[in-house]
């Protein structure tokens, strides 16, 4: 048997209306008057009825077309999840989907509330992302675009380099992006991401997005970033689509009066002989510290300290530490990456296998990685630190074990008293900012509860090639390292003295296009009495 759908309410009360009519004038045929106005009353049934089917029909095939583009995305997603989610724009609009457009869809089809999909998306819209995560990928996005220098049109048609999915960016997107800036009184980058929306429009793309709403944002962005000429030009365009705009007919007259006002300043300025002020754009309302800006160059590629000189003592050799048994017969590949600091890589030092099962425990357990408040000692989240994390023990799988002998063994110092394996997973625009990994003599406390010491040197797997981006950089000394799956990056954090080396300040750059897995081992001070004797002067 047909399932029978429930009448809208609109029809069972107009239905309603006409029965109850029928009830109290039983004699409409005694009257033709009357019978007229039930046969306008039927029309209007009918005109009504029709307009449901066709809501119902549209909503169908809007449904329809959704469905059809989802599985197409979908299908191809799934074969390499990584690797799709690895472009960040993908990244950005799958937290844009399940966040905003999948509600809008359960909107959509709300009202068929017999048919299983409606109870399935509503328990499945409990793990979908929140507004925060949107916000978090839209800022991503964002911090891309300043450090590595991208013009808006380049990330929006999805040209970055190395992706491998390639997904460009809608107009409502854009607009999203702006919004989001607008929302972060960011009006360099509201300017920049409405700038693309309403030349996208202008090209020609269909969108539910109105160019009033679009130059709405603009003008005002553009106006606070003090350019009062280009703010009212913008103003005027949206008052020819919209004469009756209020908020747009009291921005022209403020604009103009402000004009005027600034033209007559400017004026005075030049009479009395004074220079004329320049009125340049404002590319942040903060300008970048000195270390910030090293860091996003070094980021790029650019700014690396090496001299020829320098580069010529750099050398690769085959390392067994001295004659260890375990590398007596199998040396390990050994690179020299900088000279001050000391930092070497150690070629294909993890199997695919080993990767794979330390991805593979770890992955249920990923958190968002923490800092130590250097005040408190307490571990909390914050902004500059970009990835998720999870601690393994060597007790919870043979291959931890392994690969902490192989470290003790290749690096001559005692991990009994390191920190347990950390895997860090970095996603969209994934970045930890500068820092340094071991506790200054302001931080007496930093590692007071392990009661093992500074951290005295650091390990460094990496787990995966990353297609742009995500360096390990060292601002201080111009240095940068790049990911590369199998190897291993070392240095000390301390001299042999027990003092900060203050030139292992790092940080790892934000993951442009790819998907960036490390892990690292910090190992302590105690323990490596004998293995490393304490130096006599400072810095030795």
């Amino acid at each position: 048997m047909m399932e029978m759908k429930p009448w809208p309410v609109w029809f069972v009360l107009m239905f309603s209306r006409l029965i109850q009519a029928s009830v109290t004038h039983k004699d409409f045929f005694t009257s033709t008057g009357q019978m007229t106005d039930l046969l306008y009353t039927e029309k209007d049934l009918v005109t009504s009825l029709k307009d449901y089917v066709q809501a119902e029909e549209n909503k169908l095939e809007k449904i329809k077309r959704w469905a059809i583009k989802l599985d197409s995305l979908s299908s191809a997603a799934t074969q390499d999840p990584e690797g799709f989610l690895g472009h960040p724009v993908n990244a950005f609009k799958l937290m844009k989907r399940l966040n905003t457009e999948w509600a809008e869809l359960e909107s959509l089809v709300l009202k068929d509330v017999t048919h299983g999909f409606i109870s399935n998306l509503t328990i499945q819209r409990q793990y979908f992302p929140s507004d925060e995560d949107q916000t978090g990928a839209a800022k991503a996005l964002l911090r891309l675009q300043d450090t590595y220098q991208l013009d808006t049109n380049t990330i929006s048609t999805g040209n970055l380099p190395g992706v491998t999915h390639k997904s460009s960016m809608t107009v409502e997107d854009c607009f999203e992006l702006g919004k989001i800036a607008y929302s972060e009184a960011d009006y360099y980058h509201t300017e920049l991401w409405m700038a693309q929306a309403l030349r996208q429009l202008d090209q020609g793309e269909e969108s539910t997005i109105d160019k009033v709403d679009v130059l709405d944002y603009l003008s005002y962005a553009i106006y606070q970033q003090g350019e009062l000429e280009r703010a009212l030009e913008l103003t005027k365009r949206l008052l020819k689509i919209d004469p009756e705009h209020q908020r747009a007919n009291s921005n022209l007259k403020y604009f103009e009066y402000q004009l005027e006002k600034q033209k007559r300043a400017e004026a005075k300025e030049e009479s009395n002989g004074q220079e004329k002020r320049d009125s340049a754009k404002k590319s942040r309302s903060i300008a970048p510290l000195p270390e910030r800006k090293k860091y996003e160059q070094l980021c790029r590629g650019e700014g690396v300290r090496l001299t020829p000189r320098r580069q010529s003592r750099l050398f690769c050799r085959y390392f067994d530490n001295n004659r260890k048994p375990l590398y007596l017969i199998g040396p390990v590949k050994q690179e020299d990456e900088w000279d001050r600091p000391r930092i070497v890589r150690y070629h294909d030092i993890i199997s695919d296998s080993e990767m794979k099962k330390v991805m593979e425990l770890a992955k249920p357990r990923l958190r968002r990685a923490t800092i130590s408040n250097p005040i408190t000692g307490v571990l909390e989240t914050a902004h500059y630190r970009i990835s998720k994390s999870a601690w393994l023990t060597g007790y919870e799988d043979p291959v931890i074990t392994k690969i902490n002998q192989r470290i003790e063994a290749i690096t001559g110092l005692d991990v009994e008293t390191a920190e347990e394996l950390q895997v860090a997973n970095y996603g969209v625009g994934g970045q930890y900012e500068p820092h340094f990994d071991f506790g200054r003599k302001d931080e007496p406390d930093a590692f007071k509860e392990l009661g093992t010491g500074n951290r005295i040197a650091t390990w460094l797997f990496y787990m995966s090639d990353v297609m742009a981006g995500g360096a390990t950089v060292f601002p201080d000394v111009g240095a940068a390292v790049w990911p590369k799956k199998g190897t291993a990056v070392f240095w000390y954090n301390l001299f042999a003295s027990g003092e900060g080396d203050y030139s292992t300040r790092h940080a790892a750059c934000p993951v442009l296009v790819g998907n960036k897995w490390v892990s690292n081992k910090w190992i302590h001070e105690r323990g490596q009495e004998f293995r490393r004797p304490c130096g006599l002067s400072e810095a030795e």
